[in-house]
């Protein structure tokens, strides 16, 4: 047997696993810094070296879900004999010059590829999961903080009655066996996944109510091609709610994924509300929406293309440290085995089972916490350098 690998070789080994990493990073800065000057805020990022730390730290991460394949050196849920809780380094039984690079947890599967593996449940999950509560706060805050009135108040009302919660409280209510069982994750997907459509559907209408032709042609688009991306989000087999049949369901999420996305967007939902409401309460009184005003432009294109657009500074920076939260959140659930299956490569499960033996083996814990500090540390920078360049406007 081969012996195994010092610190040294380690790090090297793990160097050379992500070489597709290294290049796109360097391919993308490269393109970036030739092209700022042309690329908006986005290009103003890469005059602030915080920006630009955040913003390395959380692509090396989103590259790495991307070619996570070529990363992995085992595959993240199978079992070794003999090398549970083996450590960094120590080459794999029964292979030919192959090496457990971070050790083995205590169920004898790799702690690198976990890693690894663990970063595209989160790269999946919180983007898309902040985006949707996005959807959800924007459609009702722009509304609420621009009539004002009952309706402000009774969304504001229920907004605050969400916050009130305790937000673990909430999940463990949220992801317990009897709610899952009862379908009421589904119906509420069923709920939240429509704002996304309704934003669609209203912005096209509020930019193109001069063109029908055109703006019906769109429109009937976002509600045949979004329709089916709806259903299919929700659609799984031996649930309360399967109406596309399996050759039309291209999208597969499992229950308990769903169950995880719905609940992040449920609690993120309200916050985003607030945000926007505050946001809109303020621009509301700017001298160009008193313009529009008088042009007689319609209140949803005052509100989508006139007050939104001037509150994109301060929203892209609550999105990116929200996908932070986000990130925390998940690692949460996984923490306390809610959600998630209990094989599940994710960080937070990855460190509940680590946790067990932190004393004598405390590789397969520390990686993964490392892991997810360093991407929320990633995107907490990125929201500060996108923060410190949008008050350059």
């Amino acid at each position: 047997m081969a012996d195994a690998l010092s610190w040294g070789q380690i790090f090297g080994r793990i160097f050379v696993q992500f070489i597709p990493v290294w290049i796109a990073l360097v391919v993308l800065f490269a393109v970036s810094i030739a092209f700022k000057r042309r690329l908006g805020l986005y290009g103003k990022l890469f005059d602030s070296p915080i920006g630009m730390i955040g913003f390395a730290l959380v692509m090396f991460w989103v590259f790495t879900a991307f070619f996570a394949q070529m990363i992995m050196t085992q595959d993240p849920l199978t079992q070794v004999s003999g090398m549970k809780n083996a450590l960094p380094g120590m080459p794999v039984k029964g292979s030919d010059g192959a090496f457990y690079l971070l050790g083995g947890d205590n169920l004898a599967r790799d702690v690198f590829s976990r890693m690894v593996a663990g970063s595209t449940i989160v790269v999946q999950i919180a983007p898309l999961a902040t985006a949707f509560a996005f959807m959800v706060g924007v459609t009702l805050g722009l509304p609420a903080g621009y009539y004002g009135g009952k309706l402000d108040t009774t969304l504001s009302f229920l907004a605050n009655l969400i916050l009130a919660f305790p937000v673990i409280l909430l999940f463990y209510l949220l992801v317990t066996p009897e709610i899952a069982q009862s379908g009421l994750p589904q119906y509420m997907g069923m709920v939240l996944f429509l704002f996304p459509l309704i934003f669609l559907i209203v912005l096209v209408n509020s930019r193109l109510y001069v063109k029908p032709q055109l703006r019906n042609m769109l429109i009937a688009g976002i509600v045949v091609i979004g329709g089916w991306i709806y259903l299919a989000l929700l659609s799984e087999p031996d649930t309360i709610f399967n109406p596309l049949p399996a050759a039309l369901d291209f999208i597969s999420v499992p229950s308990n994924i769903l169950i995880v996305f719905v609940s992040v967007v449920f609690v993120n939902a309200p916050t985003v509300f607030r945000i926007i409401r505050g946001l809109v309460l303020d621009i509301k009184t700017r001298d160009y929406v008193a313009a529009s005003q008088t042009r007689g432009e319609g209140p949803w294109y005052i509100m989508l293309w006139e007050i939104l657009p001037n509150a994109r500074g301060p929203l892209i920076v609550d999105f990116c440290l929200r996908i932070g939260y986000t990130t925390i959140l998940l690692g949460t659930l996984g923490f306390f085995g809610l959600g998630l299956s209990p094989e599940s490569p994710d960080w937070g499960s990855t460190i509940n089972a680590g946790r067990k033996l932190l004393a004598a083996f405390p590789h397969p814990a520390v990686v993964p916490a490392l892991a997810l500090m360093s991407l929320v540390l990633g995107l907490n920078l990125l929201a500060d350098g996108l923060r410190e360049e949008s008050l350059k406007d």
